[in-house]
């Protein structure tokens, strides 16, 4: 069974970039009738907080990505300790005592040097007594683990291709301060180990950390998952963008942003497959493909949402936004109103049109004659039909007059606007005591 997960810090709100790796690995779960979990990462106990654990929850379920499993890593400190135990009963895992400071100093001298700032290992080469004597002195030491150098480290990245690292050219990573708290690495291949994850989706900027994954994972004796790396995202301007960190759920939100419309841009972003804004994701999900996504960084862009979220809207049934539109909007109203909406908000205005009152603007004499002769025919036209040609058949007839100069003063004597909903679907809508009246008004 494919077993996906997306794994947030509950340090912040989800951005973009989280809310795109989540989006995938959930559709590859469900393309494939898998697992998708939720591994809430608040090792970190200072910064991690639970509005932020309640705040990812939402965020998902707004998108509708729903999680089969949700853990914490918080829970799971009993695990980690035992892998670290045999790892470290291993030889896998060792104490090392440098201060910040002294390692700062280390990397500065091999930078000046030409040198790649490895970690020289320096912590394996003291003495049992040496070791005690630092203890003694209160020096608590954060632990590392020891890479394997024999073997160059390789996979097959499910976007990136074949990938290969030296381990010689890496530092043993830090994997547990000097108080006992977790670093990332090691119980992230341990839950991934524990929880069955068959794929991992996640930026390219983890790259580095899967290879040294990898050799946990061997470390452990376990088979590591498929990872697939995605390129990092960009602005509309083809920078990275501190902008693109601030970008969530609540942002979206504010902006009339609909679920389906930030699913259908970024299922496609990245990838050879053209973005289109279909409501429901099946499609989506079932023509997921990793190698259809390319490496170069992928482009976000809120005006590209903001179109795909229109058409979007112009898809939406009555019933899925009813809860949003104005009191007493009907079926009727919403899908005359809908085709001329880029978000469901704008729903009122029109619902302010159709039930008023408005405001025409001002008309030179031949006009307001012209209306009040279309107030008359609005009385005289059987509005059981189709009440707006019948009207503009009756006046095309009686005045002469056509196109433009036919439709463009009735309609802003009706809506107040230059532009609009097809007045045959919209005038039905305000009816005939309404329509007299705004044009009488608007005749003077």
């Amino acid at each position: 069974m494919t077993v996906t997960r997306f794994a947030p810090s509950p340090t912040g709100r989800l951005h973009v970039g989280n809310i795109r790796t989540a989006l995938h690995s959930w559709m590859l779960a469900q393309r494939d009738g898998g697992r998708f979990v939720l591994r809430i990462d608040d090792t970190d106990a200072e910064r991690s907080e639970e509005r932020y654990i309640d705040a990812i929850r939402a965020d998902l379920a707004w998108l509708g990505l729903d999680a089969d499993v949700e853990v914490r890593q918080s829970q799971r400190f009993a695990l980690y300790q035992a892998r670290f135990d045999a790892l470290r009963a291993a030889g896998r895992i060792y104490p090392a005592y440098e201060t910040a400071q002294e390692l700062d100093l280390k990397r500065k001298i091999l930078l000046g040097r030409g040198l790649p700032p490895v970690y020289d290992r320096a912590a394996l080469q003291l003495s049992e007594a040496e070791r005690a004597q630092l203890e003694a002195d209160g020096v608590r030491p954060h632990w590392r683990f020891k890479l394997d150098h024999d073997a160059p480290i390789v996979w097959d990245d499910l976007i990136r291709g074949p990938q290969q690292f030296d381990p010689r050219t890496m530092s043993d990573p830090v994997i547990r301060r000097a108080d006992g708290s977790w670093l990332y690495m090691l119980p992230s291949a341990i839950d991934d180990a524990d929880l069955g994850i068959t794929h991992v989706v996640r930026g390219e900027d983890h790259v580095s950390n899967t290879a040294l994954q990898l050799q946990m994972f061997a470390a452990m004796g376990v088979t590591p998952p498929a990872f697939a790396h995605e390129a990092l995202l960009t602005g509309s301007e083809g920078k990275l963008s501190k902008r693109l960190g601030s970008l969530g759920v609540d942002h979206f939100r504010e902006e009339g942003i609909e679920p389906q419309a930030v699913i259908a841009l970024l299922a496609r972003i990245g990838t050879s497959d053209p973005v289109e804004p279909l409501v429901d994701p099946a499609p989506l999900i079932a023509a997921l493909d990793f190698t259809r996504f390319g490496r170069a960084p992928a482009r976000f862009d809120e005006a590209e949402l903001a179109q795909v979220n229109a058409r979007i809207v112009h898809q939406l049934p009555h019933a899925a936004v009813a809860g949003r539109l104005p009191e007493g909007m009907g079926a009727a109203e919403w899908e005359a109103v809908r085709p001329n909406l880029t978000r469901v908000a704008d729903a009122g205005d029109w619902w302010q049109v159709i039930e008023g009152p408005v405001e025409a603007p001002g008309a030179d004499a031949d006009t307001r004659a012209y209306l009040a002769a279309a107030a008359e025919a609005a009385e005289a036209i059987d509005w059981a039909g189709d009440p707006w040609h019948a009207l503009t058949d009756r006046l095309k007839q009686a005045t002469g007059r056509k196109g433009k100069a036919l439709f463009l003063p009735l309609r802003q004597a009706l809506t107040g606007r230059d532009q609009g909903p097809d007045m045959a679907a919209l005038l039905p809508l305000i009816g005939p005591t309404r329509a007299v009246e705004r044009l009488r008004r608007a005749a003077g």
